[in-house]
């Protein structure tokens, strides 16, 4: 039987290394984006969406929830860390639900993946960092769901710690995208 000292330093360097490969990913996904754009003349940007800075602040929120909610965990006090980590599940639907919203609003604007290489890079790299947040979302659920049931023990902090972090890369992750798509111009 392992010491839960080396399962959650087993559980953070998977954690890592499960970060070096999203890194990688979107570094190949943004150097695509630039060589493609500076490749053409026929590249059009995405409408601005307001929603993607309302989205922004709704991850930022979660994120800022889960910490709190990390640090009640840790201090003691688990009716503070129930409710602040169910805060921060729901902030990070309504994330998800407003990204939706966006590429909704994109349809009815008439812009589709396929619509020019710019609509494609927003589409891709939006639902790529979805997908992700998605795999997090369902790791926050699942121990929130274990939080209010009381079956949260302290073989279960680790997995909270691991959350959190998870989530606050992706937000990163999610202002770097914002960044890349503003500064490469993929906005009209």
């Amino acid at each position: 039987m392992t010491s839960p000292g080396i399962s959650r330093q087993a559980s953070f360097t998977g954690l890592y290394a499960f970060f070096a490969t999203i890194i990688m990913l979107f570094g190949a996904f943004t150097s695509a984006m630039v060589v493609r754009r500076g490749a053409s003349k026929d590249w059009v940007g995405v409408p601005r969406s307001q929603l993607l800075w309302v989205n922004t602040g709704v991850l930022a929120l979660s994120s800022i929830a889960a910490e709190k909610a990390r640090r009640d965990l840790l201090n003691g006090h688990r009716m503070r860390f129930n409710i602040g980590w169910a805060a921060a599940t729901l902030l990070g639907a309504g994330f998800v639900a407003g990204q939706f919203a966006v590429w909704q609003h994109l349809r009815h604007s008439g812009v589709y993946i396929n619509s020019y290489p710019g609509s494609a890079f927003f589409y891709v790299g939006t639902v790529a960092h979805a997908l992700h947040l998605a795999g997090g979302w369902i790791a926050m659920f699942y121990l929130m769901v274990r939080a209010l049931r009381l079956q949260l023990g302290p073989g279960r902090r680790t997995a909270v710690d691991v959350t959190a972090v998870y989530w606050h890369f992706l937000g990163v992750l999610w202002l770097y995208l914002l960044w890349l798509f503003w500064f490469w111009g993929n906005w009209d």
